[in-house]
């Protein structure tokens, strides 16, 4: 920019011919100028040619660090929803069990109530059976304890 500048100068200070556009500058600084931009431009060039290739490089290191980030999100993510469907999948397959063990606790209580029932039922039979022995034993008792001294044919003291 600098050589740039002082070819600017170098017009901007040259002698204007009259009635024209034209302006008379030296030569020789003019061709010195031009020589060190043939110098300085290729030099400029093969910079701004290796930052850009470096500002490329930037770009494609930022490219690839971003994808890996963005792999690394979705295989997070991915494992997050595996583990919810997991999860989803156990608490779905614990609340068939409880409602399985409750049925399997019902049907055994309803055996067990039943089982009771009918042991109960047989108990109270053997204890009318019983209750009726010893009402009748009891009535055989009575009778005789009731018997006069004549009926019972034993002498009285």
């Amino acid at each position: 920019m600098q050589l740039i500048d002082r070819l600017e100068q170098l017009v901007s200070s040259g002698t204007r011919l009259p009635l024209s556009s034209r302006t008379i500058i030296d030569e020789q600084e003019f061709l010195d100028i031009i020589d060190q931009l043939r110098v300085t431009v290729p030099e400029e060039i093969k910079q701004a040619r290796r930052m850009s290739q470096e500002r490329e490089r930037v770009i494609m290191q930022a490219e690839e660090e971003a994808d890996k980030i963005i792999n690394a999100a979705r295989e997070r993510a991915s494992l997050m929803l595996s583990e919810n469907e997991l999860i989803r999948r156990a608490q779905e397959e614990t609340q068939q069990i409880i409602a399985e063990a409750r049925r399997q606790a019902e049907e055994i209580r309803q055996g067990a109530d039943m089982y009771a029932l009918d042991v109960l039922g047989n108990l109270e039979n053997e204890l009318t059976k019983l209750l009726a022995t010893v009402r009748k034993g009891r009535a055989t008792l009575d009778r005789s304890l009731h018997r006069t001294p004549e009926n019972s044919g034993h002498p009285t003291e």
